[in-house]
C-alpha cells in the first residue's frame, strides 16, 4: 500500500490584475513543487488574480480574464500528474464567490467557495462588499463551466461546493483563510469524516503576532484531529496598503514540519514535506474521544480523482518513510516585524511603482529616524538577497538604478544610489536637529540636501497680512511651514527624477 506523500505549500508575491505576472510565479510553484516531488500543490489566495482587486472584482472582465489563465494553466506542461489548487473569483448563479478551485490533468475536479468572509473593517478586510459566502454547509452543485475552459477540459459542468476530495489513497479537506480563525472551522468536521490532509489558501495581511496565533491554530488543529495542514499565503505589497508576510507551514500531527522564511524578498518559495499518511491514520485511531465523535460526523459530499498522491516507490516493499524532525519555531518581535514588514513593502513599491529611488525628508526627530531605518532594511535585505543568489531581486535593483552590471554588495552603496534625503530649515528650527539629520544621512550614506525655507515663510507671511490685514500666530505659522515642506518635497522629488532620467538618457547615448 501506497503510504508516503509529497505536498507542497507555496508562498506567491502576486500582484492585482497581473494575470501576465501570476501565472508566471504559479507555474514557477508547480515546476518547484514537481521538481521535489510533491504530487499536491496549494497557493495563496487568488492567486491568479491577486487579493487585492478591490471593485475591479464587480467587473467581468476580472472574471473573464481568471478564466483565460486557468486555461493556459490547464494547458501547461508542468501542470501534469500534479493536483493543482489555485484561486479566483467565480460567479455562480449571478452571485460572486471568492474560491479555490482543485484541477488534474485538464480536468477540474472541485470548485469550493469561500464559506466565512473576512470582513475586519479595522484591519482592511470587507470582502462582502464583492463577496458573498457560501452557506450550503456539505453540499455540492453543478457549477457550468465557461466555453474557453469546456474546450479544454471537454468538461460541461463541474462539482461546486462544500465537499472533500478523494484520491486512490487519501481524502483531502479545504479551507480558506478566515475559517481557520473562525471558532467553528471546517476543517474540524473534516478530519472527523475522514480528511487526512487539509489545504488552507490565505491573503492574510501582516499583523502583530499572527505567526504566533496562525503556528497555534494549525499546530493545534492537526494535534487534536489528527492530520496534514497546508497553509500558504500571499507574500509582499500586491498594489494595496497591506503587507502580506509570505508565512507558508506544514503542520504534521501537532508539530510544525515546514516553514517558509519570514521577511523574505523571493517571489516564489515553496515549501514541501514529505508526509506518512500511515502515522495520521495511527494518530487518528489512539485519540479514542476522537474516533467516538467522529462516528456519529455528518459525511460531506466526495469527489473523486483516479490518482495517486503518493509516490510509487511506496510498492516496492516494507520501507520505512523518514521521520520528519518537528522545527524549533523562533519569531520576530513586535520590533523585528515593524521593521521588517514595511521595508518588504516598500521593496515591492519600489521596483513595481517604475521609480528609481526614493525621498526621504529628514528633520532629526524620532519619526523620520524609524523612516529611515525602515529604508536601511531594506536595502539590507537586498543585498542579503543578492548574495544569496537571487536572480529576480539583482534584475530588479539593476533596472531600478539604471546599470545593468551593478552587483549591491554594500549596503551605503545601495542607499546612496536608491535614497536622496532632504532636510528642510525655517525660522526656529534648532542647529541640533539640522545636526542630527545631516549625521543619519551620512550614515545611511544617502545622497543629502539641506534647503532654507524662512524666506518663504516670510513671504507667505506678508502676503497673508496684506490680504486679510491679520497677523498670523505661531501655530499657524508652523502649520505653514508644514505644509510647504510638503510641497518644495514633491517639487524636489519630482526634480531629481527628470535629474536620472537624463542621467540615464545620457548613459544610453554614450554606450
Amino acid at each position: 500500500m501506497k503510504r508516503t506523500a509529497v505536498v507542497a505549500a507555496c508562498t506567491l508575491s502576486q500582484f492585482a490584475m497581473d494575470f501576465q505576472g501570476n501565472l508566471d510565479r504559479i507555474v514557477e510553484s508547480i515546476e518547484r513543487a514537481k521538481s521535489a516531488g510533491a504530487r499536491y500543490r496549494c497557493g495563496p489566495e487568488m492567486d491568479i488574480t491577486g487579493y487585492s482587486c478591490g471593485d475591479h472584482y464587480h467587473e467581468s472582465d476580472t472574471h473573464l480574464h481568471a478564466w483565460q489563465v486557468l486555461s493556459q494553466l490547464l494547458q501547461h506542461p508542468a501542470c501534469a500528474d500534479i493536483i493543482v489548487d489555485v484561486g479566483l473569483p467565480v460567479v455562480h448563479k449571478d452571485v460572486v464567490y471568492n474560491c479555490k478551485l482543485i484541477f488534474l490533468n485538464r480536468k477540474i475536479l472541485l470548485i469550493r467557495p469561500k464559506m466565512m468572509l473576512a470582513d475586519d473593517g479595522s484591519a482592511g478586510y470587507c470582502e462582502t462588499r464583492w463577496f458573498t459566502p457560501w452557506a450550503k454547509v456539505r453540499q455540492i452543485e453543478d457549477h457550468r463551466l465557461p466555453p474557453c475552459i469546456s474546450q479544454v477540459t471537454g468538461q460541461i459542468s463541474v462539482p461546486f461546493g462544500d465537499a472533500l476530495l478523494v484520491t486512490c489513497d487519501t481524502c483531502i479537506g479545504f479551507e480558506i483563510c478566515e475559517e481557520l480563525y473562525n471558532p467553528e472551522s471546517p476543517h474540524v468536521p473534516q478530519y472527523l469524516d475522514g480528511a487526512e490532509i487539509v489545504s488552507n489558501c490565505l491573503g492574510a495581511y501582516e499583523e502583530f503576532r499572527r505567526p504566533e496565533s496562525a503556528v497555534s491554530l494549525v499546530s493545534s488543529a492537526t494535534m487534536k484531529s489528527g492530520g496534514c495542514y497546508l497553509y500558504a499565503n500571499q507574500r509582499g505589497c500586491d498594489g494595496g496598503p497591506g503587507y502580506y508576510p509570505g508565512e507558508a507551514y506544514i503542520a504534521l500531527n501537532g508539530a510544525i514540519v515546514g516553514r517558509a522564511a519570514p521577511y523574505s524578498l523571493q517571489e516564489v518559495e515553496v515549501v514541501v514535506a514529505t508526509v506518512d499518511l500511515e502515522s495520521v491514520r495511527r494518530h487518528k485511531a489512539l485519540i479514542r474521544s476522537r474516533c467516538t465523535h467522529a462516528a456519529r460526523g455528518e459525511v460531506y459530499p466526495r469527489v473523486q480523482a483516479d490518482f495517486w498522491l503518493c509516490s510509487d516507490a511506496d510498492e516496492g516493499g516494507p520501507s520505512i518513510p523518514p521521520f520528519l524532525t518537528p522545527l524549533a519555531i523562533t519569531y520576530s518581535s513586535p520590533e523585528e516585524q515593524a521593521l521588517g514588514g514595511p521595508a518588504c513593502w516598500l521593496w515591492d513599491f519600489l521596483r513595481r511603482s517604475g521609480r528609481r529611488g526614493l525621498l526621504l525628508p529628514l528633520e532629526g526627530d524620532i519619526d523620520s529616524s524609524l523612516t529611515a531605518a525602515i529604508v536601511v532594511h531594506m536595502c539590507q535585505l537586498v543585498v542579503k538577497a543578492v548574495a544569496t543568489g537571487d536572480e529576480k531581486v539583482l534584475s530588479d535593483i539593476r533596472r531600478i538604478v539604471g546599470q545593468e552590471d551593478y552587483v549591491p554588495n554594500e549596503n551605503r552603496d545601495l542607499c546612496r544610489r536608491l535614497v536622496r534625503t532632504l532636510c528642510l530649515r525655517g525660522e526656529g528650527r534648532s542647529t541640533r536637529h539640522l545636526a542630527l539629520a545631516e549625521a543619519l544621512a551620512r550614515d545611511m550614506g544617502s545622497r543629502h540636501t539641506i534647503a532654507d525655507l524662512s524666506g518663504a515663510v516670510r513671504a507667505m507671511q506678508a502676503a497673508f497680512e496684506t490680504a486679510s490685514q491679520v497677523k498670523p500666530d505661531a501655530a499657524s505659522l508652523r502649520d505653514l511651514l508644514s505644509r510647504l515642506k510638503m510641497s518644495f518635497a514633491f517639487l524636489y522629488a519630482q526634480a531629481s527624477r527628470e535629474e536620472e532620467d537624463e542621467r540615464e538618457k545620457g548613459i544610453r547615448e554614450t554606450a
